[in-house]
């Protein structure tokens, strides 16, 4: 039935009409009326104050990655728009659906530069799937509707939503609609499209696969790890990949790429069939694209049409939901052998296993000792740089949805942000943020948000002192000239989460780590763990900047040829 409402009553109602059951934002006086109806429904929405508006873009990010929903986001006009626009472009580069909402000033004051007035539309176009603005309270609901539906369907995407304040203030009929249901599409593959991919499979004596974020998106999981098996292909995941195929599984080779394991780059190198499944070919994947997998036929499926042939030419491009695709293939295949092949992968892995230094406090023993108290089952979220690399190499991960990650805008200070919206959308799992000194520092505020609402998030601070990954580059490649990328200052963590209301550590030595980590995951509030670490440790395997993959090398590599890595 109808009802008269306002416009800041609609957007609550469409909201509801959608599902949402949390929204990240911070008020200001735009966007008021919403936050008054927002009041109202405090029983059916859970709203979220963060320390900055950044932070409230991370969070509907994390919450998106970590229940396959839409995550929403407020924020007001003027500067609080603006600080909307690093998460959206990070949720833009990693195909998340984020729906921002925004409320700009009223019709009659656009274009005057009135306070705090800012054309957000223009701003976010280049970093949106989609964005709107509305100026009609008729066609307020109607634009609501259509902005869940874009950013989740197809290939997912932020969407934005700029309101002007007199229509949040109107009044017009509401009639309330059941959501569009969001349907998979097989796109533009024909019969013909599959038998030739089918032909290929079977052509095929060393075939290999790749798996990427549209497996998550897609729900593929499972298809994934049956036609994997099916035909007998090693796999690799990337970044955004994570848990889209069980880490632990026997085909599992590691990730590819600058520095994914050697078993991976060579064998991509090596392989006669490079199967790329819902992965864009990001050149930190591909090394140098003109010498990417030259011994391969390359079957790329993707459900973005616009990434075929986009940065390595594909042999044959399926455009569809991987998913289906995957179930289309695996019904026209019987089971394939290839014995020699994996046989062969046994033997990369043997020769050129990941280490972990277990003597010392180090980067990839901190994520080991999360991973085995953890038993491999929680949603780990990472800042970027060497902490992330070593989270990606070091945890195993099975399921997916429990690698959250800044991957392709490679977002310093997105982890915290993230793992509260994770825990928000997945409050029986345990949220590990594993993150670097550099990066906490850009988003340490929203501790004081984890406290307020006792999210009960570990942030886990692998503290070199240092810039990381940029000094690993400075020390490789630019003559160990660290210009400005060492942190070696007074902050204290450990006083810093104390004071915003969290629990602190400081672990210095090896032996400290085990009892500290299982007391912070068992304390059920906000605990950040400060894991102190030499500032020289790297990041390796390698592929240095331009190079093709298969040259990856690691720190034995460098002491046996000093100009390896040069």
């Amino acid at each position: 039935m109808a009802r008269t409402l306002t416009g800041a009553e609609i957007v609550i109602e469409c909201l509801k009409e959608q599902g949402v059951d949390t929204v990240f934002g911070y008020p200001g006086g735009t966007i008021l009326n919403i936050y008054d109806a927002l009041y109202k429904h405090q029983d059916e929405i859970t709203h979220i104050l963060t320390s900055h508006e950044q932070g409230a873009a991370h969070a509907a990010d994390g919450y998106a990655r970590a229940t396959g929903k839409a995550g929403v986001c407020f924020a007001t006009s003027g500067p609080g728009a603006t600080n909307l626009v690093t998460g959206i472009a990070t949720a833009y580069m990693d195909s998340v659906p984020v729906v921002a909402l925004t409320v700009n000033v009223a019709v009659n004051m656009l274009g005057k530069d009135t306070f705090q007035e800012i054309d957000i539309a223009g701003v976010t176009m280049p970093i949106t799937k989609y964005n709107f603005i509305v100026k009609d309270i008729k066609k307020l609901a109607p634009t609501l509707r259509r902005a869940f539906h874009i950013a989740q369907s197809g290939r997912p995407g932020p969407v934005l939503i700029d309101i002007t304040k007199d229509v949040t203030a109107l009044t017009y009929e509401y009639e309330p609609q059941v959501p569009e249901p969001i349907r998979r599409s097989s796109g533009q593959v024909t019969e013909e499209d599959l038998e030739q991919a089918v032909a290929l499979i079977r052509g095929a004596q060393k075939p290999f696969m790749i798996v990427g974020g549209g497996a998550i998106i897609s729900g593929a999981a499972e298809e994934v790890r049956a036609f994997a098996k099916k035909i007998s292909a090693p796999v690799a995941d990337t970044l955004m990949g994570k848990g889209a195929f069980d880490g632990t599984d026997p085909l599992y080779t590691g990730m590819p790429g600058m520095h994914g394991t050697k078993t991976a780059n060579y064998a991509i190198s090596e392989c006669d069939l490079l199967i790329v499944a819902g992965a864009r070919f990001s050149d930190r994947v591909t090394g140098n694209a003109s010498k990417f997998a030259k011994q391969a036929r390359i079957l790329q499926i993707d459900v973005d049409p616009a990434e075929i042939n986009k940065n390595v030419p594909a042999h044959l491009g399926l455009v569809g939901d991987l998913k289906t695709v995957l179930r289309k293939l695996c019904a026209r295949l019987d089971p394939i052998y290839h014995d020699d092949w994996l046989a062969h992968i046994r033997r990369l892995q043997d020769m050129h296993p990941l280490r972990v230094d277990k003597t010392r406090l180090t980067g990839p023993f901190v994520v080991h000792t999360i991973e085995e108290i953890t038993k491999g089952d929680a949603i780990i979220v990472t800042d970027v740089g060497q902490h992330q690399m070593w989270a990606s190499q070091f945890y195993h991960f099975k399921n997916p949805r429990t690698f959250l990650s800044s991957g392709g805008l490679g977002t310093m200070g997105y982890g915290l942000g993230a793992a509260i919206g994770a825990k928000m959308g997945q409050k029986d799992k345990l949220v590990v943020n594993i993150t670097g000194d550099g990066c906490f520092r850009m988003n340490m505020n929203e501790i004081a948000t984890a406290t307020r609402y006792n999210i009960p998030v570990v942030d886990v601070i692998i503290n070199n002192h240092a810039l990381g990954m940029v000094r690993q580059w400075q020390t490789l490649f630019y003559g160990k000239r660290y210009s400005h990328t060492v942190l070696d200052d007074r902050v204290d963590f450990v006083k810093v989460a104390e004071a915003l209301g969290a629990k602190g550590y400081l672990v210095t030595k090896r032996e400290e780590l085990r009892p500290v980590l299982e007391e912070a995951f068992a304390l059920n509030i906000p605990v950040v763990v400060e894991c102190d670490i030499h500032c020289d440790d790297k990041v390796f395997p390698m592929v240095s900047p331009g190079a093709p993959i298969a040259e990856v090398f690691d720190e034995l590599d460098l002491e046996l040829q000093p100009q390896s890595g040069k």
